[in-house]
């Protein structure tokens, strides 16, 4: 899961908005709709399926500097149809907006661009692979070999990743159920890249080693109409061994959970609801928001239970519709780096 799905909010999908967090429980009419059993096709599946509603391409990254200093990296490219097509020029209806941030300790960066599809402006092709907007790119000669850029007021950055492990498959073979109802996506992770690069920030240019999570995720109608916003973990732990997790909260305070555990040499193991477990521990006030920024993780399972804090409490999305998200620190019966996102948390007084 992730913030990438706010584009319906940022596109003026009108009523949609009450339907399930940022419309993605309307009714999904005409749109091609995920099943179980897809087989994937790669390189094709790297690229857009316009025939679906919704879908991103989603990088997180933890990052180190020459001082020790810890850094986070976020690169999104959103596509979002109108209707299921694809058209050359204005007559296109699909819609595409991207999100780039950077923090550390004490700050959070981030900025936004929006496009119109059939334009060039931005898009993405499969041989070689290139996903854009405007100047920003994450391109390579493959799917394993991508360098990635992106610049906003403050900030910039250009990073090499590089793939060490196979990609990753969520749910059943990379079909991921999002509900008690049924709603799914198309899910599945590169969560095995090893990267370099530079950031560019106000006190200068910080040469920059660590690791990044891509995630590739589409559907038509991925959330029940009564979920109000989700809690997304993507961890790595010190034993090379990984965790995606994810946490659906509905309006009566349930929540729908899932999760995959990844060993060190790539191989999934999937747990449906109620197998992970994510107890909130203790919450920032964020922009007038009460938002969960230390957690309890446990999945009996694995032997895991873990306490996830935020490196920067105040790890902002300030954009056109604002979220949390930010790298984390990991500890207990594991320990490690990884990144959490948070959305649907209202303002309080």
């Amino acid at each position: 899961m992730n913030a990438r799905a706010l584009i319906f909010l940022l596109l003026g999908v009108g009523n949609a908005f009450a339907q399930g967090f940022a419309g993605l429980g309307t009714d999904a009419e005409g749109f091609a709709v995920p099943e179980p059993g897809k087989g994937f096709e790669f390189p094709q599946d790297h690229g857009a399926h316009p025939d679906y509603r919704i879908e991103w391409w989603y990088v997180t990254a933890n990052l180190t500097g020459p001082d020790g200093a810890d850094y986070g990296l976020q690169w999104t490219l959103f596509r979002s149809a109108l209707a299921p097509a694809e058209a050359v020029g204005w007559e296109s209806p699909q819609m595409w907006f991207g999100h780039a941030a950077v923090t550390n300790a004490s700050t959070h960066l981030a900025t936004e661009r929006f496009a119109r599809g059939g334009t060039g402006q931005a898009g993405v092709t499969v041989e070689p692979f290139a996903a854009w907007i405007d100047d920003w790119q994450m391109a390579g000669d493959s799917f394993d070999s991508l360098r990635l850029t992106a610049t906003g007021k403050d900030f910039a950055y250009d990073i090499a990743m590089r793939a060490e492990g196979p990609l990753v498959f969520h749910g059943d073979r990379g079909y991921s159920v999002k509900s008690a109802k049924g709603q799914a996506s198309y899910y599945y992770s590169q969560p095995f890249f090893a990267v370099e690069g530079t950031l560019t920030l106000p006190e200068g240019e910080v040469p920059v080693r660590g690791t990044a999570w891509l995630d590739r995720e589409w559907s038509s109608q991925p959330l029940a109409e009564d979920q109000a916003g989700w809690d997304w973990f993507s961890l790595s732990f010190d034993t090379g061994q990984k965790l995606m997790g994810f946490r659906l909260r509905d309006a009566a305070g349930g929540g729908f959970t899932s999760a995959t555990w990844i060993g060190a040499d790539g191989a999934p193991t999937s747990y449906g609801d109620e197998k992970l477990e994510a107890t909130p521990l203790e919450t920032s006030r964020v922009e007038g928001r009460d938002v969960p920024t230390r957690w309890r993780l446990t999945l009996s399972d694995r032997g895991l239970d873990i306490t996830v804090s935020a490196l920067n409490t105040h790890a902002w999305m300030g954009l056109s519709i604002p979220y949390w998200e930010g790298p984390v620190r990991v500890n207990g019966t594991h320990h490690g780096k990884g990144y959490l996102e948070m959305t649907g948390y209202q303002r309080r007084p």
